[in-house]
């Protein structure tokens, strides 16, 4: 071996070592910084999808409101139908 070529190795070696430790300064190169961006990314999609849950159970809950009036209004003018009729037509 040249000592060109030993030298040549030493200086990548030495840079690669370097840019390790420029990231792990950066938090990339630590499995806590990946263990973090999982769980956020997990915390951004359960966080969605619980407001997209919210969302469709009060558009639900709207909905059988909304056919709960709808029944009692028709209740109502079915009931005031009978009386009118009865009050009208009924033996007196």
């Amino acid at each position: 071996m040249s000592s060109s070529s030993s030298a040549r190795r030493a200086w990548i070696v030495a840079a690669s070592v370097g840019v390790v430790e420029a990231l792990k300064d950066q938090g990339i190169c630590r499995w806590n910084y990946t263990m973090k961006l999982v769980q956020q990314q997990a915390k951004t999609h359960l966080r969605s999808y619980s407001q997209a849950h919210s969302k469709l159970s009060s558009s639900s809950s709207a909905l059988v409101s909304s056919k709960l009036r709808d029944d009692k209004a028709k209740h109502s003018e079915e009931s005031l139908r009978k009386v009118m009729y009865l009050s009208c037509w009924g033996p007196n």
